[in-house]
Parts: C-alpha cells; sequence; structure tokens
C-alpha cells in the first residue's frame, strides 16, 4: 500500500487527512526508518509494508470505534507506537498515554512526539501490571487499548484495570482472536468487562484476518488485579 493509496482507502472509510496529517505520516515512516537501525522498533520497515501493517491496520479500529469524541485513551505496550499514535494523528482531540516497559522505546516516543508537534500525549516507562495499580492511571481512561500484545486472556488483565466504569476495551487481534475469546471468558468476567461488539474484517491487498473485540467495563476490577509482574503471563486467569 503507497502512500496514496493510503489515503484513498482511508478516505473511503470516511477519514480525509489532510495535508499535515499526511505529512506527519510521512515523517513517522522515516522516523521509525531512521531509529529502526539504531534500536529494534519493527521488523517492518519498507514503505509499503509500513503504511498497511502498522498505519491503516492501526487505524482500522477507527472504523468500528468512535473515536471522534473528546476522549482519554491508553496504550498498552505500543512499542513504536502502534495503534495509538496513528489514530492520534486522524483524531488530534484525543488525550492519549502510552506505556511500554522499555525506556528506549518511550525515548522514541518522545522524540517522534516532538518531530510531529503532537499536543496531549504522555509516554509512561512502566511494566502494565504496575501501572495498573497506580492510583494516578487505575480506572481513569475513557478507553484502552492494545495490538499485538498478548493473549487475551492476559491482555485483558493489564487493560481493563485502567478502563473507568463506563468506559470501553478495545482488543484489536488476528486470526487466533475467536480462540482467545474463548481462553478470556473467565478472566473477562472476573475484570468486570462485556463482550458488547465483535467485528471481522481482513487487511487489503494481503487478506490477512482481523478481530477487533470491544468490550464494555461494567464494574469495577477487583484491588489485587493486575497481579504482579510477569504473573498474568505465566499463570493466566
Amino acid at each position: 500500500m503507497n502512500e496514496q493509496q493510503f489515503i484513498e482507502a482511508l478516505r473511503a472509510k470516511g477519514i480525509d487527512l489532510s495535508e499535515r496529517q499526511i505529512e506527519q505520516f510521512r515523517t513517522y515512516f522515516t522516523e521509525l526508518v531512521e531509529w529502526n537501525e539504531k534500536m529494534n522498533l519493527t521488523a517492518i520497515t519498507d514503505e509499503p509494508s509500513v503504511y498497511l501493517k502498522h498505519f491503516y491496520d492501526s487505524i482500522s479500529a477507527a472504523f468500528y470505534v468512535d473515536f471522534s469524541k473528546e476522549m482519554t485513551v491508553c496504550d498498552v505496550g505500543a512499542g513504536a507506537g502502534f495503534p495509538s499514535i496513528p489514530l492520534k494523528i486522524c483524531y488530534p482531540h484525543i488525550e492519549l498515554t502510552i506505556v511500554d516497559s522499555l525506556n528506549k522505546r518511550i525515548t522514541f516516543l518522545n522524540h517522534l512526539a516532538d518531530e510531529l508537534q503532537l499536543e496531549n500525549v504522555h509516554f509512561v516507562h512502566a511494566r502494565a501490571e504496575e501501572f495498573g495499580k497506580n492510583k494516578a492511571y487505575r480506572e481513569q481512561f475513557d478507553l484502552v487499548t492494545a495490538r499485538a500484545v498478548a493473549r487475551l486472556s492476559v491482555l485483558s488483565e493489564l487493560c481493563v484495570p485502567l478502563v473507568k466504569k463506563g468506559g470501553q476495551f478495545v482488543a484489536m487481534k488476528g486470526a487466533a482472536g475467536p480462540e482467545e475469546l474463548i481462553d478470556a471468558k473467565s478472566a473477562l468476567n472476573i475484570l468486570g468487562v462485556e463482550l458488547v461488539e465483535q467485528f471481522d474484517f481482513e487487511l487489503p491487498e494481503e487478506d490477512s484476518e482481523r478481530t477487533l473485540y470491544v468490550f464494555d467495563k461494567v464494574k469495577v476490577t477487583p484491588k489485587k488485579y493486575p497481579r504482579k509482574p510477569g504473573t498474568p503471563n505465566k499463570s493466566p486467569l
């Protein structure tokens, strides 16, 4: 997917990029490739693949979830900024917080935010398990999302404690999504969310399967979750 195809594909979904936004994506691509030579941010560095598998794929959440309103968003384990930075470029009014366990990624994201002139962005170096226990962040966000971080049974324990009651947890998954959802049923119930919508679609050009799960936070998460770092991964709920 080249830049023009990216612009047209988004327009077909009702997202009309301004010249400034198009330039921001160009800068994002350039910075990603340059920094990737110094640190391992992504295995995907050729322009058509970045525009499809990182930019377009990240923004696909907005085809099904309304990002047009004022909201606080947290992205858990965003790595090089996916999916939240492409969403922030398209919806600059979002107040965005990214948490990542690797400080070098946070350094990149701070630099990127300066280059893209993003406002209302916050980058926190922390393990998600510790972040979710911090009163400054726990149950503070309208929407929490993550892409390619962990299986849903693990991911839910990292994300749901951050969602305010009445807010949403949006999980971006691939072909294994339905299987992960079955495994995560107990965890989702314990943590206080209910599945309200599921969207199955294919990424254009390569036709790889995607599933987007939207969960509503219906009750406060018990205080003991998330458990200490490493535990959710070793023994999922």
